[in-house]
């Protein structure tokens, strides 16, 4: 007698193939033999659901099924054996169950180990590091080669980061022979996994490492060589690769972060790759005009202040600025001029402002709309 598929899923034959598969994932968390342990007739349940599944989650099984109302016998290239559980698990979430069996059933698929014991991974590679260097503002115009004191996970040079002792020459894994794979079935599958006796390296292990206790890794402090790019500014950070915790079972090294923090400068003002400062003019040199000397980044150098200079006005000085990083070219400076008056305590001073005075009439308070 020909068994009904679309009955078995609870379907009619005019189902989508996105209805198939809920029926199938709603029946499978619910009839699946590690949630019913020992429930033989959930067992044979979940096999007919799997049978269902997988001839008609196959458009040509699902064909042919739907023609002659049976799937072809015998072991023929391509063909459906009624009875035999194949596949059936395409698109379904075993993350649904929530079960520990399940959990456990797959964690020694990926090389997971039991009660007590450690789990054994792959290479794994090391973690970043974060280092914060403080630099002078001197130093992030010009850049700067220094050393720092770091203290980090290298390798144990001991068991060279195997976390045990090989004794004598190197032995085939007895329980793979080698291979770093051993198999193991559950139900109707079988599942290729990691050796849990050798980890997957497929040799013997020798004792735990007394220098770094099976870790692999030990501690160290060191001098590293830092080069600090001009341009630098706070918060920059400055990678150098390699030089971060080593990996576990021979996984690659991180890297180090050098986290940049800028000293202040006590005259110049920094505005990304530009560069600010106030210099103080007197007002014959604001009203007649002067050549003056300011203060760069690199030395002294001459500006013009033209006639009649009001304060707070701007001067540029082209590529006096910061390095632009990642570029050949600096910002500029920008000098800020601003008026100091002359000292009251000196009578003729004071004579000569009372002069001033009575030789202009300008109001300079004229557009502040005062009546």
């Amino acid at each position: 007698m020909a068994k009904d598929y679309y009955k078995t899923l609870g379907l009619d034959r005019k189902a989508s193939v996105a209805d198939i598969k809920k029926a199938y994932r709603k029946l499978a968390r619910k009839c699946h033999p590690d949630l019913n342990p020992g429930d033989k007739n959930a067992e044979a349940r979940f096999k007919e659901i799997q049978e269902a599944n997988s001839v008609l989650s196959d458009p040509k099984k699902k064909s042919q099924y739907d023609k002659f109302g049976f799937v072809g016998h015998g072991p023929g290239p391509g063909a459906y054996q009624q009875g035999r559980t194949t596949g059936g698990f395409e698109g379904f979430n075993f993350s649904d169950f929530g079960s520990s069996s399940f959990r456990d059933f797959f964690d020694n698929i990926m090389g997971g180990a039991g009660p007590g014991r450690a789990a054994r991974r792959g290479p794994v590679r090391g973690q970043d590091l974060m280092y914060t260097m403080k630099v002078g503002f001197s130093d992030v115009v010009k850049g700067i080669q220094t050393r720092i004191r770091l203290t980090r996970m290298v390798a144990c040079d001991n068991c060279k980061g195997q976390g045990h002792v090989q004794t004598g020459g190197s032995q085939a894994c007895p329980a793979c022979g080698g291979s770093g794979r051993t198999s193991m079935q559950s139900g109707s599958m079988r599942f290729a996994t990691v050796c849990r006796a050798c980890g997957g390296s497929g040799q013997t292990r020798g004792p735990e490492c007394p220098a770094c206790h099976g870790m692999g890794l030990i501690q160290k402090t060191e001098r590293i060589k830092v080069r600090i790019p001009a341009g630098v500014d706070n918060g920059s950070r400055v990678r150098l690769a390699g030089k971060g915790n080593a990996g576990e079972g021979g996984g690659p090294t991180g890297d180090l972060y050098i986290v940049i923090e800028v000293t202040p400068h006590k005259l110049f003002k920094r505005e990304g790759s530009n560069v600010h400062i106030r210099v103080p003019i007197t007002v014959p040199e604001a009203t007649l005009g002067a050549k003056i000397e300011v203060p760069t980044l690199y030395g002294k150098t001459t500006i013009k202040i033209p006639p009649g200079t009001k304060s707070g006005q701007k001067f540029r000085l082209r590529d006096k600025g910061i390095a632009r990083p990642g570029k050949s070219s600096r910002g500029n400076q920008f000098v800020e001029a601003y008026i100091v008056p002359p000292s009251f305590n000196n009578e003729r001073v004071r004579e000569l402002m009372r002069e001033l005075q009575a030789a202009t009439d300008e109001d300079p308070r004229k557009d502040l709309g005062i009546e």
